[in-house]
């Protein structure tokens, strides 16, 4: 079989009459008019007169398995036949039309579980409730001798049953109960089992929908060009110089700061951009390199007015008297997201409907970009949600080829889409925030510590996303790890050199926990080095106030045998970083090789996410934040010269190819008394893990990232 030919064949197949376009996992046409006719027993569920239980999702599916965990949620409380359930994507506009019925639609911070669990199940258990109550009417019986399971009403004295489909009309007239109890974990059926998650064998077949494989008719495809240096603008351009070439419609430049060529592929689009002359005003940060970035944001750890954090104890006094006093400085670059499935929109605008498909981690916010860039109101918007491949964070919030693609279907009268090459999509990120940190610690003469002074240096986010919730100046979101640090220790201070470039920053997969949580760890091992202890006990000495991190240092110290006899040339590290709501602890066993670059053979990892709803999903969020943040530690740099990114692909911002790919162990130690996130809270402790474990094998601390730029070569001896 041709794969690629026959998923061509099924894009094609796709596309019905009038345009329209069956996406992201969506109904069949048939399937979708007996849903359109089929009761709705609340605003998240479904049933139609076959028992299929259609569960509607408000969140982003990226590869996490939202699609799957927040159906399994409802369908454990509704006591469904998980066989039945089919999740489908919420209407964004019917979504506001209705006051936001399904809750947040924002799909970051790992919240997709978290913040819905609750709502979810209720949703559950109070539509298994009215299916109860019409069966009891039906049969005249009361609803105390019905039970719900699997899909299908029992009446118990008399054995007759009724499935949901039956009932599903009468249930949806029924009104809904005050209140609903919940089940407790311990009587969870569907929670907590393994799932396979319900996309996954369409997309091995090419089935479902991303949003870069839309196609329309008299669809056209628009290549992009930004402005190279942030903040520059677009000069002037030279349309006769591709205007002959085969496929191409027109150049059309975008708000001052790029250019668009359009054409009948995007092939032959991308192929006019490359040779398209374009003259740019770089701009007042044309002259920024890196060395200038780097100095300004360093110069935040000497500042004398930094922004306060947290302060506990009497740091200075404490360390003017301790028996020992350490000090170190750490570093961390800019970071891009690279998702496989660079960023593009498409979209269809007509007098009467403006339509947009885009990969999205805010669906809400797609559907009020494209209104505002269209000059409609919400109504003549619709949004189609779409599986996306990948996010990271980017897709949060700030979703720029959405207005891009209604722009250029407005000028041009014809469905567009946009497509980022992988260049732009590098060069034109909202960067993980470059920072460094500097330490100092005071012990007294048993070796306690007993002084922990923290100075965080690098750009805050929240001062361009939303800097109204600064505290008194401080992004106190740039200090987690510290100004929350399970540490015992009894004086500390964390304070803010906040050091604004002109590179745009962004959300980046667990944020600023993937640099603090670096910082920190690596400086408790030297915290455990100047106290003569092992850097796990030492660990536990100072978390014996904080079980839940303790309890995860635990399982992860002891499911990878920490303190064995490994191969020669093989160490240890470790460390833990709780965020996200759930908490983490990593060790990883590595070897240097003779150019000073790691092996990473092993990393296990123990998390506690409070509840577990998919255990595979969890283990697999795990996995993927192990390559993520290798990736990140080995290779991971984002530099500027003339006032733009230098990088543009692969060849120059690698990623871990799976020759790399140490064998990963997850352990699941959930404490079942909370609901944490997963998809984050895996990356943070592998980074300084690994960075320990190197140090044990050269006796040589990093404290800059990537590690390829700082490692050395090791000695012939």
């Amino acid at each position: 079989m041709n794969f690629a030919l026959n998923r061509r064949l099924f894009l094609q197949a796709s596309t019905v009459a009038g345009g329209g376009f069956m996406l992201g996992f969506s109904l069949p046409a048939d399937d979708a008019e007996a849903a359109a006719a089929a009761p709705e027993i609340n605003a998240w569920i479904v049933i139609q007169p076959d028992d299929t239980i259609i569960v509607r999702v408000a969140h982003s599916e990226m590869g996490q398995g939202a699609f799957t965990a927040l159906p399994m949620m409802v369908a454990e409380e509704l006591n469904a036949d998980w066989a039945k359930v089919k999740p489908e994507f919420i209407n964004p506009t019917e979504h506001v039309q209705r006051n936001r019925v399904w809750g947040g639609t924002a799909t970051v911070g790992s919240r997709a579980v978290r913040t819905s669990h609750e709502y979810l199940r209720k949703a559950g258990a109070s539509a298994r409730e009215m299916l109860i109550a019409a069966a009891a009417q039906q049969w005249k019986a009361p609803a105390n001798e019905v039970r719900a399971e699997k899909s299908v009403l029992t009446h118990t004295p008399s054995g007759r049953t009724l499935s949901y489909g039956k009932v599903a009309s009468a249930a949806s007239r029924m009104p809904a109960p005050k209140d609903v109890v919940l089940k407790p974990h311990t009587e969870w059926t569907i929670l907590g089992t393994p799932k396979n998650r319900v996309e996954i064998p369409d997309k091995v077949m090419g089935k479902p929908v991303f949003a870069i494989d839309v196609r329309l008719p008299d669809m056209l495809f628009a290549a992009i060009e930004h402005s190279p240096a942030f903040g520059g603008k677009l000069k002037r351009y030279h349309e006769k110089a591709v205007a002959k070439m085969p496929g191409v419609r027109a150049v059309v430049p975008l708000f001052d700061t790029a250019v668009a060529v359009v054409a009948d592929s995007y092939f032959e689009a991308s192929r006019a951009l490359t040779v398209l002359p374009i003259e740019w005003d770089r701009g007042p940060n044309g002259n920024v390199n890196h060395a200038d970035v780097l100095a300004f944001v360093k110069s935040g750890l000497t500042a004398t007015d930094p922004l306060e954090g947290a302060s506990e104890g009497d740091v200075v006094a404490a360390i003017a008297k301790g028996a020992k006093v350490i000090e170190a400085e750490y570093h961390a670059p800019f970071l891009s997201h690279v998702p496989m499935e660079p960023q593009n929109a498409t979209a269809r605008v007509t007098a009467d409907l403006v339509e947009i498909w885009a990969p999205t981690q805010n669906i809400e916010a797609t559907l009020n970009l494209a209104a505002k860039a269209a000059g409609v109101d919400i109504g003549k918007v619709k949004v189609h949600p779409v599986m996306a491949g990948g996010g990271f964070g980017r897709r949060g919030g700030q979703l720029e080829y959405v207005p891009e693609a209604v722009e250029l279907s407005k000028r041009l009268g014809k469905p567009v889409q946009v497509i980022w090459s992988r260049e732009e999509d590098i060069r034109q990120d909202y960067y993980r925030p470059i920072s460094s940190a500097k330490f100092k610690a005071a012990f007294d003469a048993q070796n306690n510590p007993v002084a922990w002074d923290t100075r965080i240096a690098g750009q805050s986010i929240m001062s361009t996303v939303n800097p109204d919730a600064l505290k008194k100046g401080t992004d106190l979101g740039f200090l987690v790890c510290f100004t929350d640090n399970p540490y015992d220790v009894p004086n500390r201070r964390v304070d803010f050199g906040m050091r604004n470039t002109h590179v745009p920053v962004g959300y980046w997969r667990s944020v600023n926990h993937s640099q603090n949580g670096y910082f920190r760890e690596c400086f408790v091992d030297e915290m455990a080095e100047a106290a003569g202890m092992d850097p796990y006990q030492f660990r536990r000495k100072l978390l014996a106030k904080a079980p839940k991190q303790l309890a995860c240092l635990d399982a992860a110290a002891k499911a990878a045998g920490w303190g064995r006899t490994l191969p020669a040339g093989v160490f240890q590290g470790i460390a833990q970083v709780d965020g996200y709501g759930s908490y983490v602890a990593s060790v990883v066993e590595a070897s240097v090789r003779p150019d000073g670059h790691p092996k990473v053979h092993r990393v296990v990892t123990a998390i506690d996410c409070g509840h577990v709803v998919n255990p595979d999903t969890v283990k697999a969020q795990t996995e993927g934040a192990v390559a993520w943040a290798l990736s990140a530690a080995l290779y991971g740099e984002i530099t500027i010269k003339n006032g733009g990114v230098e990088q543009g692909n692969y060849h120059d911002y690698p990623m871990v190819k799976m020759a790399e790919m140490p064998a990963v162990e997850v352990v699941l130690v959930p404490s079942y008394d909370f609901w944490g996130g997963v998809g984050e809270p895996g990356a943070p402790p592998v980074t300084p893990a690994l960075l320990n474990a190197m140090y044990k094998a050269t006796g040589r601390r990093i404290r800059n990232l990537p590690i390829v730029k700082e490692a050395q070569p090791r000695s012939a001896d």
